[in-house]
C-alpha cells in the first residue's frame, strides 16, 4: 500500500476530545480515526494556507461537482448539483431540519440501537423520541415492519431519521428495505433525513445504497446528509452536504440553514473537500482494506480467546457492536470497569437506545498494534468482571 495506515500518531494534548484521557488509556470509543488523513487533503490545506489571508469565502460550484461526481464514480449515484446545500455538518444539519420540517410536540421517528446525538436533535429542540426498535434475534438485526408502519402513521410522526448505513450494528441497508421505508414513509406523509455519513466506509466487497438513489418516491421524499468527515478523518473541518432532490423541501431546509448560520464555509474546509473527493478514491480503497482486516483480526480474537462475546457482523463503518449479554448484565458497569482495570475506554451500548444496554461499541480504525493492544486489554479486563 503507497498510503501509510500503521504509523502511529501522538494524539495526545492536541486539543483531542478522543484523546483527553489520562496517560495510561486507551480510547476506541469515539467515532474518530487514528489515521493521517490523505496526504493530498493535507496539500491542499497547505496551499490555501500559503496564501496567508482567511476572509469571508463562498462554496464555489467546483466543490458540488466534487460531490456529484464522488457519489457517481463510488455509489453508482448522480444527484444534480441543483440539489445540494452547503452545511457546516450534518448533526447540526439534522437539528435545523427537526426544527423546520416538523413542529414542537411532533414524533420523530428512529430505530434504535441508533446514533446517540440523534437523540439530542431531538429532544433538544422539543420533539418526542419514538422508536421502531430493531429486532435483534440470534446475533442479527431486523426491523419490525409491522411496528414501523404502526408509529409512522401515528398522526403526530412527521419525521424519520434514518441512520444509512446504520451505526451502531454496521448493517448495509439493501434496496428492498429502503424501497418499503421510503414507500411507508411517503404514505403517511413522513419525511425522511438520511444521514448517510459513514456511506463510504464499507467492508471490502460491499457497497452501501443511498437512499434517494433508489426511486424518485424516496427521492422527492427525503433529505439526504453527506461528508467526507468520517471517511476521510476531517471532522473538524465542518463541512456537509445536504442533498434534496425535491424543490420545496430543498427551500425550507436551505432557510434553516441559513437562519441557523450553518451555510458558511471555512478557509480549509472546500480546498480539502475538493481534494478528498477528486483525489481520495485510492486512499480510500486502502483504508477499506485496512478496516476490513482489522474487524476480521477482532472478529477472530473474540472466537479465540473471548467467545462469551458476540460480534454483530455488519459490513459498513469502522465501527463493531458487541454482544456481551453473557458477560453483564449492564453494560455501563462493565465499561466502567474496563476503563477502571485496564484503561480501555469503550462506547456503552445504553448511549445508543434501551436495547443497547447489553453492548458495547469499538472502534477498530487505528493502527493494527493499537487495536491489539485494545484486544488484550478488553480480554484482561472481561476476564476479570464478575457482574
Amino acid at each position: 500500500m503507497p498510503y501509510d495506515f500503521e504509523s502511529p500518531v501522538n494524539r495526545r494534548n492536541t486539543n483531542s476530545v478522543k484523546w483527553d484521557v489520562k496517560p495510561n488509556e486507551l480510547p476506541l470509543s469515539i467515532a474518530d480515526m487514528d489515521f493521517r488523513t490523505a496526504p493530498e487533503i493535507v496539500s491542499a490545506i497547505q496551499t490555501r494556507a500559503e496564501t496567508g489571508i482567511f476572509g469571508y469565502e463562498e462554496v464555489p460550484q467546483a466543490y458540488f461537482e466534487a460531490v456529484a461526481n464522488w457519489y457517481r464514480d463510488q455509489h453508482d449515484w448522480q444527484p444534480k448539483t441543483d440539489w445540494m446545500l452547503f452545511a457546516t455538518g450534518v448533526v447540526p444539519t439534522i437539528s435545523s431540519a427537526v426544527r423546520r420540517l416538523s413542529q414542537i410536540g411532533d414524533n420523530v421517528l428512529i430505530q434504535s440501537p441508533v446514533y446517540n446525538i440523534f437523540y439530542n436533535s431531538i429532544l433538544n429542540n422539543g420533539r418526542h423520541v419514538l422508536s421502531s426498535d430493531l429486532v435483534y434475534t440470534d446475533g442479527t438485526y431486523t426491523v419490525d415492519w409491522a411496528d414501523l408502519e404502526t408509529k409512522m402513521a401515528d398522526p403526530l410522526t412527521s419525521l424519520m431519521i434514518f441512520c444509512n448505513p446504520h451505526n451502531p450494528t454496521g448493517h448495509i441497508w439493501e434496496t428492498t428495505e429502503l424501497e418499503r421505508i421510503g414507500a411507508l414513509a411517503t404514505k403517511y406523509h413522513v419525511v425522511v433525513i438520511a444521514d448517510e455519513i459513514h456511506g463510504d466506509v464499507t467492508d471490502t466487497g460491499y457497497q452501501y445504497v443511498p437512499f434517494a438513489s433508489v426511486n424518485d418516491v424516496n427521492a422527492q421524499n427525503s433529505v439526504t446528509c453527506v461528508s467526507p468527515s468520517k471517511t476521510f478523518n476531517v471532522a473538524a473541518m465542518h463541512v456537509a452536504t445536504v442533498i434534496v432532490p425535491n424543490p420545496e423541501l430543498r427551500a425550507i431546509v436551505n432557510r434553516g440553514l441559513n437562519t441557523d448560520e450553518l451555510a458558511e464555509t471555512n478557509p480549509f474546509a472546500v480546498p480539502a473537500s475538493v481534494a478528498a473527493y477528486t483525489l481520495g478514491a485510492q486512499w480510500v480503497t486502502e483504508l477499506r482494506q485496512v478496516i476490513t482486516a482489522h474487524k476480521q483480526q477482532l472478529t477472530a480474537f473474540m472466537a479465540a480467546n473471548l467467545p462469551q462475546v458476540h460480534v454483530i457482523t455488519g459490513h459498513a463503518t469502522y465501527l463493531m457492536w458487541l454482544d456481551v449479554s453473557a458477560v453483564t448484565t449492564d453494560a455501563a458497569a462493565l465499561t466502567a470497569f474496563l476503563r477502571e482495570k485496564t484503561g480501555l475506554i469503550v462506547a456503552d451500548g445504553n448511549a445508543y437506545g434501551p436495547n443497547g444496554k447489553l453492548f458495547i461499541r469499538i472502534s477498530v480504525a487505528c493502527p493494527t498494534a493499537e487495536l491489539t493492544d485494545g484486544l488484550n486489554r478488553l480480554k484482561q479486563g472481561i476476564d476479570a468482571y464478575h457482574d
